[in-house]
């Protein structure tokens, strides 16, 4: 038996018993659209596996092997229902209480909700996802290119201290001057996703020179974190396919359960070894993604659109590693 079919029969033996559970509560319907969910949510979260992947080779077995088992109930229950639901209530100015309600006895009205809070979904989730991915490639230490004509100049400027963040404020308020009326919570929802990304460096950076044990916990953190900026604008396009919570959590849980399923596979696979370029198209398909959630403030953005800049940049970047990797071997 391959280690390729023992990693994912769990998950896919998970899905099929998930499908047919959802076909026995609502019938075909029911099925289609949680198959739809899970399919969409892997397809635009297959960057966030490669740079998750990056991330979880720096912590202990016991803390890789948590990310799959406590870390899914993070990701289905806190990051795709919590969330949103402490999101909306602090948009609406109403107790979570009452919006939980709500999303139970009213999803339609529920997601309507969620659609309002959508600028700070997005101020927040892309001003994360922006340092991010400038982060890595504000690199003065960064010797290794993809696209070199690019890369190595902002690995030059990477030596400009805290560059990236003074690209993010700057953005935010050329945002927050296109868009008065919603000024205040583009700001205050960007400089949070500033803060808490500083602050999740600060606290890795910090527990790393302590202990392995305590720079696993905290890279824990930062990778459930790294995952609720990814998922947030996919649960508010989730809503606009369908306003069936359980078609939604499941949906959304299961394709969440296959990402982390896939980033244990490519740490232990020691896939970013050997692809040299993978990691530096994921980190442009988060760059791509960002734009995206900016873009998501003045005009819809499809799904379809976001997900093909990730499969874009993660496949060319895929194609190139071969390439490298077949010419070194001649």
């Amino acid at each position: 038996m391959s280690q390729t079919f023992r990693t994912f029969f769990l998950p896919v033996l998970v899905w099929v018993i998930a499908l047919v559970a959802m076909f026995i509560w609502g019938g075909f319907h029911a099925f289609l659209i949680t198959a739809l969910l899970t399919v969409l949510e892997v397809t635009l979260s297959f960057d966030n596996a490669v740079v998750n992947a990056k991330i979880l080779a720096r912590m202990n077995a016991a803390w890789q092997k948590r990310f799959l088992t406590w870390g899914i109930l993070v990701a289905v229950v806190g990051t795709r229902l919590i969330l949103p639901i402490l999101i909306v209530a602090a948009s609406a100015a109403a107790s979570p209480l009452v919006i939980a309600a709500l999303a139970v006895n009213d999803p339609e009205g529920y997601g309507h909700l969620l659609e309002g809070a959508r600028v700070a979904i997005s101020a927040f989730g892309g001003t994360f996802l922006l340092m991010v991915s400038l982060k890595y490639f504000f690199d003065g230490a960064k010797n290794v290119h993809w696209i070199h004509a690019i890369e190595r100049h902002m690995a030059r400027w990477g030596r400009v201290e805290a560059i990236e963040i003074g690209i993010a404020l700057a953005l935010l308020a050329v945002f927050s001057a296109l868009v008065p009326a919603e000024a205040g919570t583009i700001l205050l929802a960007g400089i949070i996703g500033i803060l808490l990304f500083i602050a999740m460096q600060g606290i890795a950076s910090a527990f790393d020179v302590e202990s392995a044990a305590a720079g696993s916990v905290a890279l824990f953190i930062y990778l459930n974190v790294l995952d609720a900026a990814f998922s947030l604008d996919g649960v508010v396009g989730a809503f606009a396919i369908t306003s069936s919570l359980p078609a939604i959590v499941i949906g959304l849980g299961v394709g969440a359960y296959f990402v982390r399923t896939l980033t244990i596979y490519l740490v232990r696979q020691k896939t970013l070894d050997t692809l040299t370029y993978l990691e530096h198209g994921a980190h442009w398909a988060i760059l791509g993604l960002a734009a995206a959630m900016f873009v998501s403030m003045f005009a819809p953005v499809p799904e379809l659109i976001t997900g093909l800049v990730g499969i874009v940049f993660v496949g060319a970047a895929y194609y190139s590693s071969l390439k490298k990797r077949n010419a070194a071997s001649v």
